[in-house]
């Protein structure tokens, strides 16, 4: 049988669109681009749609020294971020489920998601902030893990 014969129905006459891949989490896709960007050794990277989670765990990552500044470009959509790299990032990554943390946890988390005590940096998202694991221990909030990067 020919594929004219098999669509032969509701359709007729209307082109078959192409199916796009659904964008589950905006955090993810940012990480994931700038991780990429890093391996193929680029000095800058533009991560789009902008959100201000994104924002604030830039800010956590700059604040580190991972990543160089960033501007964001507001082109009345969504908006884009522009990001300098400074070839400090190894790896980052999101924790989706958002698990909960307590105060007290975080230090099981840090043996399971990081390589060593001495360096990397999870994000948490608690009702202080977005804040890496050493201020929320200082402050002694727990919350909710975001992600993480070293």
């Amino acid at each position: 049988q020919s594929q004219q014969e098999e669509t032969s129905g509701k359709n007729e006459g209307v082109a078959a669109k192409p199916r796009t891949m659904v964008r589950v989490s905006v955090l993810a896709d940012a990480l994931k681009t700038m991780s990429n960007a890093e391996k193929r050794g680029k000095r800058q990277v533009m991560i789009r749609p902008s959100s201000k989670v994104v924002v604030k765990f830039l800010q956590v990552m700059q604040k580190h020294g991972y990543i160089g500044e960033f501007e964001i470009v507001d082109d009345r959509r969504a908006g884009k971020i522009v990001v300098e790299l400074n070839g400090r990032l190894n790896k980052c990554g999101v924790i989706s489920p958002r698990f909960d943390i307590g105060h007290d946890d975080i230090e099981k988390w840090i043996e399971r998601l990081l390589p060593s005590r001495l360096f990397g940096v999870i994000v948490l998202t608690t009702s202080a902030g977005i804040m890496d694991h050493e201020e929320a221990r200082r402050k002694k909030v727990g919350g909710k893990v975001l992600g993480f990067f070293y």
